[in-house]
């Protein structure tokens, strides 16, 4: 069974720009294509989790958010990086919904259609929703960025990220889960 790393887009990849909904407005974090790469050649496969519920509140449509990843896809091909599959939850924080984080449905998902180890596998994010995406799936560890949103929830909600591993941005993260991997 393969390792996985899942990763939110917004403010962990990408800045965040608070419904994003154009190509033009993608800002990819400086190093993050070669901290993805790193982790492709360390074997791990890639997903990304976002819940995007600017299409669920009428901001914006699901095609919108095709073209944002196309865009992202494009800007992250340059450094070889791919993502195996790209998972999103469109629905507005009030309506029901199978997938949207902190529901860790999509990883159980993944798990069945590429046959993943979720113990050997990680969750990189920025909210507290994604570090209990991960934990609710049973990861091996979630990881928070201090990108996006992440220095503010580590500054007011300390106490609840015991459990988390906080590190400044995704190339510490990738670097932090390289070398978890290589540990006894």
């Amino acid at each position: 069974m393969k390792s996985a790393v899942f990763l939110d887009r917004d403010g962990t990849l990408i800045e965040e720009k608070g419904y994003l909904h154009r190509p033009k407005d993608v800002v990819v974090f400086p190093g993050s294509g070669q901290a993805l790469r790193k982790l492709i050649e360390a074997g791990f496969s890639l997903f990304m989790v976002t819940n995007q519920s600017g299409v669920g509140r009428g901001y914006f449509g699901l095609a919108d958010v095709e073209r944002v990843h196309r865009h992202l896809m494009n800007c992250l091909s340059q450094e070889q990086v791919h993502f195996d599959k790209i998972y999103v939850a469109p629905e507005a924080p009030d309506e029901p919904s199978r997938g949207r984080k902190p529901s860790p449905q999509f990883l159980f998902d993944a798990r069945n259609e590429f046959g993943l180890d979720l113990a050997r596998s990680y969750f990189i994010g920025d909210k507290l929703i994604d570090l209990q995406c991960g934990w609710s799936a049973g990861l091996k560890k979630s990881i928070l960025v201090r990108t996006g949103y992440g220095a503010e929830l580590e500054r007011e909600r300390g106490e609840e990220l015991r459990s988390a591993v906080i590190v400044d941005n995704l190339a510490a993260a990738s670097e932090w889960i390289i070398l978890d991997g290589t540990r006894p």
